[in-house]
């Protein structure tokens, strides 16, 4: 059932129209990573997150306009190549270059486990909630990659009970507790708890705090509001304002998969 639904994503509804977007050349929005949210690199995310198969035609030109232009900007930020390694090993783009970024990966890992695009090599620097998502992610998608660095990369997710300051114990970013439709780069508790939920067991004590907020965001008809995107140009808006089918989805999959724990 679930393959059937997700074949239809590239000819109904968003998933469709997004893909009517991309133009002759490959690319969607006039470039590759900006401008933000609709060039080739955030369209892809926005494809990958509403469930387009692997292999589609258009996903794989895609990912390879990422790989050119990573090649001619000689692109080293972690951040970057850890989107570009997501979407191309989820829709299945074969190239070397996927590999050296996943290698390349491994071997920004900070010593706390996780990671910052502002690292630079220095390995001792506090890690960044956003990178280290999208790295877990990019892992994820890998399948192969290294599980040892990926439980490691969690760990330091535990470590801060998943949205803590490890200082203070307070939300490390206000921002966190709403959760967009699509994410974008941004690090945010519902998509910190769908990587635990495609990568780990439940159970956890230290996502308790992470689990409590979900379900003090429900509403009282018993669905999630509609968040904001983040600011910037969007192809078109996904909901209207008030309950949204997408969020609701979204966080009962995770209540889902905490109740079986």
């Amino acid at each position: 059932m679930v393959t059937r639904e997700r074949a239809r994503v590239a000819t109904e509804g968003w998933g469709a129209r997004l893909l009517t977007e991309q133009s002759p050349d490959g690319n969607w929005g006039g470039g590759v990573y900006t401008p933000k949210w609709t060039s080739t690199t955030y369209t892809l995310l926005h494809l990958l997150w509403l469930g387009l198969p692997a292999g589609h035609p258009a996903a794989l030109r895609g990912c390879g306009r990422l790989w050119e232009w990573a090649d001619r900007r000689r692109v080293s930020e972690t951040c970057i190549v850890s989107m570009f390694a997501r979407v191309s090993c989820a829709f299945g783009f074969r190239t070397p270059r996927v590999t050296e970024a996943i290698d390349f990966l491994l071997a920004e890992q900070q010593h706390d486990g996780g990671w910052n695009c502002a690292s630079r090599g220095d390995r001792t620097k506090h890690s960044s909630f956003h990178t280290s998502v999208m790295a877990l992610e990019a892992l994820a998608a890998a399948d192969q990659a290294d599980a040892l660095a990926s439980q490691r990369g969690r760990e330091f997710f535990l470590n801060h009970r998943l949205f803590r300051a490890h200082r203070t114990g307070e939300i490390a970013i206000r921002a966190s507790t709403r959760f967009p439709a699509f994410p974008e780069w941004h690090f945010d508790v519902l998509r910190g708890l769908e990587l635990f939920a495609a990568t780990a067991t439940p159970g956890d004590e230290r996502l308790t705090d992470a689990i409590d907020l979900i379900q003090a965001a429900r509403r009282a008809d018993g669905r999630w509001p509609r968040y904001q995107q983040y600011p910037g140009p969007q192809w078109f808006a996904l909901e209207p304002p008030g309950p949204s089918r997408w969020t609701t989805t979204r966080a009962l999959h995770i209540l889902t998969w905490w109740a079986n724990g």
